[in-house]
C-alpha cells in the first residue's frame, strides 16, 4: 500500500504556536489541530505545508525544520510535523476550522489536541520555552501591524 503524508504546521509567531479547532469531519469537530493536510504527488512536503498554510488559513509561511517522529492516521495516511514562521498574514479559520487560537507553551494543554497531534505538539511546546530561555526581550521586529507584505 502506498502511505501518502498529511502534513502538519507548528506554526510558530511570536513565541506562541497557532492551533486550530476543526469544524468537519463530524468525529472529529470541536478538537484543536495543527494545520495542515495532504501533500499531492509530485509536491514536496514542504512545499505542501506552504500551500495547505495558504489556502487553509491565508497566510504565507516558510518551513523551518521536521518534527521527529511520523503519526498514523489511518490507513495509507501517516503525519509529519514541520515547524513553520509566519512570512505575512494574518490567519484567518478559511477551511475546515472554525476557530484559531495562538498559545504559548504554558497555554497548550488549555485545548483539547488530536490524539495524534500531541507528540508534535509537546515538541513544539519544548522548543517554544527553550527559545524564550535565550534572552528574549519580547522584541521580535515582526511590527504586528505592518502594511501589505
Amino acid at each position: 500500500m502506498t502511505v501518502r503524508v498529511v502534513v502538519g504546521g507548528a506554526l510558530c509567531h511570536e513565541g506562541r504556536l497557532l492551533a486550530a479547532r476543526r469544524s468537519a469531519p463530524p468525529e472529529l469537530a470541536g478538537r484543536w489541530e495543527l494545520p495542515g493536510g495532504k501533500a499531492e504527488p509530485g509536491e514536496s512536503v514542504p512545499e505542501a505545508l506552504v500551500r495547505e498554510l495558504r489556502e487553509e488559513l491565508g497566510v504565507e509561511t516558510e518551513p523551518l525544520e521536521r518534527i521527529p517522529g511520523e503519526w498514523p492516521l489511518k490507513p495509507g495516511l501517516v503525519l509529519h510535523v514541520w515547524t513553520a514562521r509566519l512570512l505575512s498574514g494574518v490567519p484567518a479559520p478559511l477551511e475546515d476550522h472554525d476557530e484559531l487560537r495562538w498559545l504559548g507553551p504554558e497555554e497548550l494543554e488549555s485545548v483539547d489536541w488530536l490524539d495524534q497531534d500531541r507528540p508534535a505538539v509537546a515538541e513544539a511546546g519544548r522548543r517554544l520555552r527553550d527559545a524564550d530561555g535565550d534572552g528574549s526581550s519580547g522584541n521580535d521586529g515582526s511590527g504586528e501591524g505592518g502594511g501589505g507584505a
